[in-house]
């Protein structure tokens, strides 16, 4: 005669790993039904970058976007297209590097440059090549460089240790909805 407990334990056992194997599983099937949710069959931003170990995300929320390059070599550029109607009303740049000999970012018509002094950290803004012309703060094209470390405090030296320098980019950059911007980088520390 078979024993009874024994028959419970063995349907406890395999329940207890159908279980398991359910909630394995359930993140992974939630977060990709929000993805497509959230965006639907076409992601909001294509991007498409210079070297292979580029690693650059996109992130929206309540109309404010965030733009995070990781650059191991610290020298490269990325094309981000727009899939969407428009841009984000707020488009910040998180670039995640030690330094920042030279950066630009253009929408095919008008181009921004800066540039961050490594041993004082001065921050110099030109736009269209035009570097002895530097922007102030009433200029369209304007925007500040904060210098951020890993803690997400200011910081004041260079080479950043796992931080970034952030910008808010102009909204002029995006006045007339350019289908793409192009974004390039040079790392000093590279």
């Amino acid at each position: 005669m078979q024993n009874p407990f024994e028959t419970i334990r063995v349907e406890v056992a395999t329940m207890s790993h159908l279980l398991a194997i359910a909630f394995f599983f359930l993140p992974v099937i939630v977060g990709l039904t929000s993805c497509v949710t959230a965006y639907g069959d076409d992601p909001p931003f294509r991007i498409k970058t210079k070297r292979d170990d580029d690693k650059v995300e996109v992130t929206v929320e309540n109309d404010k976007g965030v733009i995070s390059v990781r650059s191991p070599f610290g020298l490269s550029q990325a094309i981000i297209e727009r899939s969407g109607n428009k841009w984000p009303d707020i488009v910040t740049l998180r670039l995640h590097l030690k330094g920042l000999e030279k950066f630009k970012v253009t929408n095919g018509k008008d181009t921004l440059e800066a540039a961050v002094s490594s041993q004082y950290g001065k921050v110099r803004l030109w736009k269209d090549g035009k570097e002895d012309r530097a922007l102030d703060s009433k200029h369209l094209y304007w925007t500040e460089i904060r210098m951020v470390g890993k803690d997400g405090e200011p910081v004041k030296t260079i080479p950043l240790k796992d931080g970034y320098f952030e910008m808010q980019l102009p909204k002029a950059l995006f006045e007339h909805n350019p289908p793409s911007i192009t974004l390039h980088w040079i790392d000093f520390y590279r």
